[in-house]
């Protein structure tokens, strides 16, 4: 019986220990976590995500004379894969040839009209005029036998001369009316002929061109490099199945690796701490272990709309100071960009300064909470100005029962 009491009493210390363990190491979490106020220089960074690509590029381009016949938007039919290294002349891309092909043959069709309409005018011109000098032939026949009736009728009476002398006159005016008749009409006819003519070479040029064009649907590089597909307005790879424009039929590029360049985009609340020339540390998501320098070499003026957000972004551009052969277009960038540096200040991570009634406190072991007056921040860190000296230890997070704190103001 007396065992059987001392287990009890035994069993109800270790639950009591137990229990205050528990409610000891809670405490202990909460307050155990401290961290010291640190003086030294302070970095007011912007980091942003990014992306890789060539500073400059050469663009691959389409047809550039569609629009000359209405054809608005060229199909890409075929297309080597993205990032294909490639030597000058190699076989890029194949665009849809079909609404092209339907108006070859629409001006073929025209063609063959226009040359069966340029060998009828020329019969047909040929055979009036030839109608024309018969005519102008045959009335100057008549007017010289009148003039050989008029010279033999000196014995005549004067009535039969002066008859002759009127069918002269006649033949005269007759066969000059038509002599300006064939002039009239050998000129109408050359006008129709050149019209006729001018129609059939302009169709005959057309047709050519449409031809030479035909070619320029097979797409071929104009020097050696690796292809990158162009983005298209909405930030999608024009590839297979994909239309270009015909007022700037851009298939691909070929960038220039030697100078890259991460373009980034930073909201609208830190735009204005970005300037041209701030030093940034690039790193790439591809190869953590590698670290990149830049430098800020241009910032837009006017923000645009962030993809399914209702936030402004402003788009940033950082050019890499180091050259590395592993680097590619399109490879996801942490652009880290050093906006100001404070020298000398003291400083606590953001996590340990919190706000209460518009006024900054940290919290102490010796269970008083210290108002302080903080600067400018970072993602991490913030400055302290007043309240704390180099070295005091604050805790990290707001302890249990923090409303029984004792406030110590500034």
């Amino acid at each position: 019986m007396k065992n059987r009491y001392y287990w009890l009493i035994a069993l109800v210390l270790l639950v009591g220990a137990i229990v205050w363990l528990l409610q000891d190491s809670g405490s202990v979490d909460n307050e155990s976590i401290r961290v010291a106020v640190e003086r030294g220089d302070f970095f007011i960074d912007v980091v942003t995500t990014g992306e890789l690509e060539a500073r400059s590029s050469e663009k691959i381009h389409g047809p550039s004379g569609a629009r000359d016949f209405r054809i608005w938007n060229l199909k890409i039919e075929d297309i080597i894969p993205d990032g294909s290294v490639v030597d000058s002349g190699a076989y890029i891309a194949r665009l849809d040839r079909s609404e092209l092909s339907n108006r070859i043959k629409d001006e073929q069709s025209g063609l063959e009209k226009l040359e069966s309409q340029y060998i009828k005018t020329k019969l047909d011109t040929s055979m009036s005029l030839r109608a024309a000098r018969d005519e102008l032939i045959n009335l100057e026949f008549a007017l010289e036998e009148k003039k050989i009736r008029l010279e033999q009728a000196v014995y005549e009476p004067p009535a039969t001369i002066r008859q002759y002398e009127i069918d002269l006159n006649k033949g005269e005016r007759a066969y000059l009316q038509a002599k300006k008749n064939y002039q009239l009409k050998k000129q109408k006819a050359e006008a129709n002929m050149q019209e006729v003519s001018a129609s059939l070479n302009q169709s005959k040029r057309k047709y050519e061109r449409m031809m030479q064009l035909m070619g320029q649907f097979t797409i071929t590089a104009p020097k050696s490099g690796m292809v990158i597909y162009r983005r298209s307005w909405d930030g999608s790879k024009i590839g297979v199945g994909a239309t270009i424009g015909a007022w700037d039929p851009v298939v691909a590029e070929l960038p220039d690796l030697s100078q890259m360049v991460s373009k980034t985009y930073v909201n609208e609340i830190d735009i204005s701490k970005v300037k041209e020339g701030q030093p940034v540390e690039v790193s790439v998501d591809a190869f953590p272990d590698k670290k990149l320098t830049g430098e800020v070499f241009e910032v837009a003026n006017i923000g645009e709309q962030m993809k399914n957000s209702n936030a402004k972004v402003f788009e940033v551009k950082v050019i890499v100071n180091e050259f590395d052969s592993i680097l590619r277009p399109a490879m996801t960038t942490k652009n880290v960009i050093n906006t100001a540096v404070i020298k000398d200040v003291l400083y606590l991570p953001l996590e340990a300064v919190h706000s209460n009634d518009s006024i900054s406190l940290v919290y102490r072991s010796n269970y008083t909470k210290q108002e302080v007056k903080v600067g400018e921040s970072n993602d991490n860190q913030v400055i302290i100005l007043e309240g704390l000296q180099e070295g005091d230890e604050v805790l990290l997070s707001i302890p249990e029962n923090s409303d029984k704190y004792e406030l110590m103001t500034l």
